[in-house]
């Protein structure tokens, strides 16, 4: 792969506003797209036109096209003009990916080398302005077919650029791609608990919060919730947690002074003080698989997972206290607002989007509520039922964007009733939840990266 850097024009003067930009800097509205889901997993940016439809194909709406060498799931990330992103190189297991409705728990045999690769394209051209191997080596886990070795989406603000890479260790770089440290954080095993030997690799992405890395390393023997300092990696606290393995991303809460960490999990869903580890509230959770993402709108924390009988939807008050967990005859209580059994999403975090929570299902059933109340606003498959669905939905300009796995990008009109906008056919499968920054959309799909926007 080749490594091209810009050194004169617009985009170092992009690179001196950025050297001077603080670490916790909050993103300008629709620009900035920072880690999983852009600002603190919302899944939205507003502020720019977005187009409903494009074709492939003929290039209508498309901006740019590029081709991204290896195997990946991690979404695109974005700051100012630069997108980031991560993937695995090997000359073995190229391009295999299984999408699909299956209950497949085995994990591809692969023993082949494999190079990690952090990559950084410029928004503007999608040409690749550098990219840097952080680590080379036959990976200490394996992975499930649907999986790859590149799954946690980076983190950057503005000045660093952090990757993880799971039992590959952690990874900070600069925006040019000079690496400034790494760190072994030993094997981290996200086995499926029942069969061990069933691995699946990693999925939990790194965030930043104060000049601190947060993650969440739910594994098999000794899971933990940790924070690193950003400028060298030295452990600011680390709290242990009595978890199976997940695969959701931390989110932040921030009331007045305070803020805390907010966790899914099977046995433990929390939330812990940010800045010192110390857990605040937890429940125990109703799927044994937890890979969304919590989401935090207003005072509520929208947390669901779906494997297990319970399959729930949780509004969480961000007041909550001690051990929250609900009886087997409640729905709601003093620190859960609302709650619903039956309708979790299994891998795509929900939305809130315009006072409305979005959660799509695994299968393309797409359940639409009042955020405050829980109110079913409508119900809806997208597909023919035989497709799945495991990026998270995204918002602009008053549309939802939710992609399937056999890469058709649906368009909804944001609203309490369905409205299909359009129906656009990616050419390949779509697992990585898309970007969106100044009126583009960037979704990554297995071995491309392709732009979206309006003609300029």
């Amino acid at each position: 792969m080749s490594s091209l850097v810009l050194k004169t024009g617009p985009a170092m003067a992009l690179l001196a506003v950025l050297a001077l930009a603080p670490a916790q800097q909050r993103a300008p509205q629709g620009i900035h797209w920072p880690s999983f889901r852009g600002d603190n997993a919302s899944g939205v940016a507003e502020g720019y036109p977005l187009p409903a439809a494009w074709n492939i194909e003929r290039s209508e709406n498309v901006r740019w096209k590029t081709p991204i060498a290896g195997l990946g799931l991690s979404s695109p990330i974005v700051w100012g003009n630069r997108v980031f992103l991560s993937t695995a190189i090997s000359g073995k297991d190229g391009s295999r990916l299984k999408p699909g409705l299956y209950g497949d728990i085995s994990s591809v045999q692969d023993n082949s080398v494999h190079r990690r690769v952090v990559v950084c394209i410029d928004k503007q051209t999608g040409k690749i302005l550098w990219e840097k191997t952080a680590h080379t080596g036959v990976p200490r886990v394996k992975r499930h077919p649907k999986s790859t070795h590149a799954n946690s989406t980076l983190a950057t603000d503005g000045t660093h650029v952090v990757a993880f890479f799971g039992s590959e260790g952690l990874y900070c770089y600069d925006v040019e791609g000079k690496l400034l440290w790494s760190k072994d954080l030993g094997l981290l095993d996200s086995g499926y608990f029942v069969a061990p030997e069933a691995q699946w690799e990693f999925g939990s992405s790194p965030i930043l919060f104060e000049s601190m890395i947060l993650l969440q390393c739910d594994v098999l023997q000794g899971s933990f919730l940790a924070a690193f300092r950003v400028k060298d990696g030295s452990e600011v606290w680390r709290t242990p947690r009595e978890d199976v393995p997940t695969w959701g991303t931390p989110s932040i809460h921030v009331s007045g002074r305070n803020a805390q960490v907010v966790v899914n999990g099977y046995k433990h869903i929390g939330g812990y003080d940010a800045r010192t580890g110390k857990e605040l509230w937890r429940m125990r959770g109703g799927g044994d698989i937890p890979v969304p993402t919590p989401v935090i709108h207003e005072d509520l924390a929208f947390i669901t997972n779906a494997h297990g009988p319970i399959s729930p939807v949780y509004a969480i008050r961000m007041s909550a206290a001690g051990d929250i967990s609900l009886k087997q005859d409640q729905s709601a209580s003093e620190h859960i607002a609302w709650s619903l059994n039956r309708e979790g999403s299994y891998m795509g975090t929900p939305l809130v989007y315009g006072g409305l929570l979005y959660n799509c299902r695994w299968n393309g059933v797409l359940n639409c509520y009042s955020a405050r109340d829980g109110t079913r606003q409508y119900q809806q498959r997208l597909g023919e039922g035989a497709t799945a669905f495991t990026a998270s939905p995204v918002a602009s300009d008053g549309k939802i964007y939710i992609a399937s796995e056999d890469g058709d990008v649906y368009v909804l009109k944001a609203g309490p009733t369905f409205q299909l906008l359009a129906r656009n056919p990616m050419g390949e499968v779509c697992m990585a939840t898309p970007a969106i920054s100044e009126g583009m959309l960037i979704i990554r799909t297995q071995n491309n990266l392709v732009a979206i926007s309006n003609p300029r």
